[in-house]
């Protein structure tokens, strides 16, 4: 365990808002389910958001909703999952060790059924979408299932969750539209580059306890090159997403949405600090601006 004292240790639960009212037993169940942390299903939302505004069709308010609803109730769902498979690891960890499974305010089997109502939350969103879309949906599934294991047998777990943080934006795609591929793919793999160096930035607030406990992230894989490797994986992301909105249509014009989100993502690496404690994590939830960034120029693009 890091030696660092607590008020050194960035928190990864915080009790405020609407669960800071709950009584604990049910906060226990919001905060496994990180309600108390919204960041998580914003990064999971705007590329849903991404795929259903490039399509062209409009705002789809409606559609958009629903996908919002399934943001939420599905990354609860997958951090349920997460602390159940990795409750052990989790009590080795400074900042993780007091969640509700790795703690023992939850036991497994009460994890398993809030696992089970949050899938079924989610099962009511599958079902307001045509049926290509409801396959694409479930064909993340087994990404989302090894997703925990990855951190065992890979230093890049991050690359895994980029697979599955942005499989939405194929979700919303294909919920309007099944053409363009090139250019959906190209979108696709920017988001999965874009979630590898947001995600190591995250990762840095682990480094040491990671490194005691051998779990693998390409913070520690990356070293004193983490912020070199950040700016990599930003700019292959933009790379990708002119290339995407190239293919869509073919106007320098277009690039020009871009700005904004490039100057964002140049900021984070510009202004990143590995060795601060608040640093990492503060330009990891600016990705929450940044989403909507890059949703404002896919909707422009797409609706122009």
């Amino acid at each position: 365990m890091s030696e660092r004292s607590a008020t050194e240790i960035v928190p990864d639960s915080e009790h405020r808002g609407l669960v800071a009212c709950l009584p604990q037993r049910w906060r226990d169940y919001a905060q496994l389910a990180r309600f108390d942390r919204p960041i998580g299903w914003w990064l999971l939302f705007w590329p849903c958001a991404w795929g259903v505004w490039l399509a062209g069709a409009g705002p789809q308010v409606a559609l958009v909703a629903w996908l919002l609803l399934g943001s939420i109730a599905m990354r609860g769902a997958g951090c349920v999952y997460n602390d159940i498979v990795d409750a052990d690891l989790d009590r080795q960890v400074a900042r993780t060790a007091s969640r509700p499974v790795a703690s023992g305010r939850v036991s497994r089997r009460g994890a398993w059924l809030w696992l089970l109502v949050l899938c079924l939350v989610g099962l009511a969103v599958l079902l307001q979408l045509r049926h290509l879309a409801q396959a694409v949906a479930l064909g993340s599934l087994a990404l989302v299932a090894a997703y925990p294991f990855m951190k065992r047998i890979t230093w890049w777990p991050q690359a895994w969750l980029g697979l599955v943080f942005t499989w939405g934006l194929l979700v919303g795609w294909t919920e309007l539209r099944a053409d363009n591929w090139d250019a959906v793919v190209a979108l696709y793999l920017g988001a999965v580059f874009w979630v590898i160096g947001y995600d190591t930035i995250y990762a840095l607030q682990d480094r040491e306890d990671d490194a005691l406990v051998g779990i693998r992230s390409s913070a520690l894989r990356l070293g004193g090159w983490v912020k070199g490797g950040v700016a990599l994986f930003y700019g292959l992301a933009m790379a990708c997403w002119a290339l995407a909105f190239w293919l869509y249509r073919s106007d320098w014009v277009a690039l020009l949405t871009l700005l904004p989100a490039a100057g964002h993502l140049l900021w984070q690496v510009a202004t990143l600090d590995p060795d601060d404690a608040a640093n990492p994590l503060e330009r990891f939830r600016s990705n929450r601006l940044f989403g909507a960034l890059f949703a404002a120029a896919c909707f422009v693009v797409g609706n122009a």
